[in-house]
């Protein structure tokens, strides 16, 4: 009974995210401040979500930052998505067995 109300809770919030901007902003957003704050929300949130996620995920904050360090330096790089994922991955694993 209760995961229902969950799901139910959880779809209601997510459609009030995605149903407002579109209820309060009819017509174009003509403010460049505004409209270059809105282009780096997804960017910002994605990033508060994911380097908490990084540094706790190991239970070391060596192989964390081993293995960001790989992943940033290979994405600057610009190699595929799997080649840096595989070789942060990689990585941290090393760093785990040699720390």
């Amino acid at each position: 009974m209760s995961i229902a109300v969950y799901i139910f809770v959880m779809a209601g919030v997510t459609y009030l995210i995605r149903m407002i901007p579109f209820a309060f902003f009819r017509k174009k957003i003509k403010s460049k401040f505004f409209r270059s704050f809105l282009y780096y929300i997804p960017y910002a949130v994605l990033s508060a979500m994911t380097i908490p996620a990084i540094f706790y995920s190991t239970g070391s904050v060596i192989t964390s930052v081993a293995g960001t360090v790989v992943a940033v330096v290979l994405a600057y790089l610009d190699l595929p998505l799997i080649a840096v994922a595989l070789a942060a991955s990689g990585t941290a694993f090393l760093a785990g067995l040699f720390c």
